[in-house]
């Protein structure tokens, strides 16, 4: 029993049940995928038009992707009171944002207030990815491609995970019928997950035995391949429930095959942990000294990297300041934010991000626009947040193999990334009959990808130290690129289209503007694509610049070579 009791105790104290914790924390932090299916009702209920609704899409991507302040909490405090604070903003956000819609709140809320719902509700997002992300990071640290690779690709599945459970919870809705039940799912069930995992998610400072060494690289295999099951079954699921009309009782049959996939995870951690619990029995002493021996050399190098500032005057000192260290050191936010490299790393998340986004907050009126039925709303947002997951998941074991064995810079892969999102726009901008579902899938498997590349870079170009702002301040540059992309540029053409077709004036009166037609989206869609080129353009630029720092970086391993390490 004592050792039955010591065994439970690693496993529940262990790195790998804080990795578990972390990926079903993150399956369901995906709230923002999902607006694609209640936009409509958002539309129809407060009378909005289509650039008002893209005003709240574009709030939604400002608290989605805005987590500066997250990152500075977690600078200063612990993983638990990150997550506990988005546990609050998800549940206060989205509770507000379904009382208003559904006519709860009288009188009516201004769009002011109803973007700032949105935006609190969506901005528990950073702050899971702070909480989770991050500390996973820390405790992987030698895995980094890898694990963000898992932990975005749970993200991305979030959405496709959060549909089937509404479509079990309120039955054939996202059908075509009320989506507004939704919200509120959004708002709770996130908070309720955080809530749990308050304590799991934390920085583990345990010396990395010469055991886990050995079979991380195999666990973190393991785990992608319970998440291709997932996926894969999400799909097939995807598929069966567009092909036929499922009842409610076959929703909550196949969300409960989901909700089983999750815990298949717990069998992994449960084999690492029995093998380091083993190890441990049998050579604590060693490891032990072994664990002590290293930590000398990395204070004193820790010590030498933080020389004592250098006598002169102030501007001196500040100049001195803003001297970025070598590539790959970590850098102080300052040097960070004012670096080149950061610059154009900004850039491709403007537009490249930004695109990409637009494409996604409007599939439900592009659909519309082109004849698709309603419930094929939800068909979208589930392929692009499996598409999305498999993006993640490709970006961070492929960009691995290829960074150790050829030295590609993460950056030229996310300029390739960026071009191919440019063939799902064109499908939107042309209009080709049946390619939306063929849309969906590029541009959610880009965005992952995407993501996932700028966040490796940074953490490789910038270092750890800061990684938590440093990651966070590159989002800040997806809202911004989806305001100029979805509010000033899609929406006010959609208006303009709409206004020029027969019955807009009645329409206009009461607010329900709804274009019909390829001509909807054409233009902006033109616009996004060249955009979207241009950034990939930045991208080389940045290539060019490290391709001296990736030739001699030393990667992770990938699952084909892990069993050799």
């Amino acid at each position: 029993m004592a050792t039955a009791r010591a065994f439970a105790a690693q496993v529940l104290r262990g790195r790998w049940f804080m990795a578990y914790g972390s990926f079903l924390l993150l399956s369901t932090a995906g709230a923002t995928y999902t607006f694609a299916i209640y936009s409509k009702d958002i539309k129809s209920t407060l009378g909005y038009t289509q650039e008002q609704l893209n005003t709240v899409g574009f709030f939604k991507d400002v608290g989605g992707n805005i987590g500066i302040h997250a990152g500075l909490i977690a600078e200063l405090a612990p993983p638990w009171l990150v997550l506990a604070v988005g546990a609050a903003m998800s549940l206060g956000g989205y509770l507000m944002l379904y009382l208003s819609v559904t006519g709860r709140v009288s009188p009516a809320p201004p769009l002011w207030l109803v973007c700032l719902y949105i935006a609190v509700g969506a901005n528990s997002q950073p702050f899971a990815n702070t909480g989770a992300l991050v500390t996973c990071v820390k405790n992987f640290p030698e895995s980094r491609g890898v694990m963000l690779g898992l932990l975005k690709g749970f993200v991305g599945l979030s959405g496709a995970i959060l549909t089937q459970l509404y479509l079990a919870f309120f039955g054939s809705g996202g059908g075509g019928g009320d989506s507004r039940p939704l919200i509120l799912l959004v708002g709770w069930l996130p908070a309720a997950v955080y809530v749990a995992f308050l304590a799991t998610i934390r920085v583990i400072r345990a010396p990395r035995s010469p055991v886990a060494a050995r079979r991380e690289y195999r666990a973190f295999c393991a785990f992608l391949y319970v998440s291709l099951a997932l996926a894969a079954y999400l799909l097939v699921a995807i598929v069966l429930q567009k092909r036929f009309q499922f009842t409610r009782a076959e929703y909550a049959a196949s969300a409960a095959v989901v909700f089983l996939m999750l815990l298949l995870p717990l069998g992994i951690v449960l084999r690492e942990e029995a093998a380091l619990f083993k190890s441990n029995i049998t050579n604590a002493p060693a490891e032990e000294q072994a664990a002590e021996t290293p930590a000398l050399p990395a204070a004193t190098a820790a010590t030498k990297q933080q020389p004592p500032p250098a006598p002169g005057t102030a501007s001196q000192r500040l100049l001195l300041s803003l001297r970025p260290p070598p590539r790959g050191e970590d850098y102080t936010i300052l040097q960070a934010l004012v670096s080149m490299d950061m610059l154009l790393l900004f850039t491709a998340s403007l537009f490249g991000i930004g695109g990409m986004l637009t494409a996604i907050d409007n599939m439900g009126q592009i659909g519309e626009s082109l004849g698709y039925p309603r419930r094929s709303a939800a068909t979208f947002v589930s392929l692009v947040s499996i598409w999305n997951y498999l993006g993640r998941v490709a970006a961070g074991f492929a960009s691995e193999a290829l960074l150790s064995r050829h030295r590609l810079p993460r950056p030229l892969i996310l300029a390739g990334v960026l071009l191919l999102s440019v063939l799902g726009h064109l499908l939107i901008a042309f209009g080709v009959p049946g390619s939306l579902y063929v849309a969906s899938v590029v541009i959610g498997f880009c965005l992952g990808a995407a993501n996932l590349l700028i966040l490796a870079s940074v953490s490789e170009l910038f270092g750890l130290r800061y990684y938590s702002t440093m990651c966070n301040f590159c989002g800040t540059a997806t809202p911004l690129g989806t305001y100029v992309l979805n509010v000033r540029v899609a929406g006010r053409m959609y208006d303009r289209e709409a206004a020029r077709q027969p019955g807009a004036v009645a329409a206009l009166a009461g607010k329900g503007v709804t274009c019909i037609g390829v001509r909807c989206y054409r233009e902006s869609f033109l616009v996004i694509t060249a955009v979207t080129v241009a950034a990939a353009v930045v991208t080389l630029a940045l290539a060019c610049r490290t391709r001296e720092f990736y030739a001699k970086f030393k990667a992770g391993t990938t699952c084909s070579s892990g069993e050799d390490k």
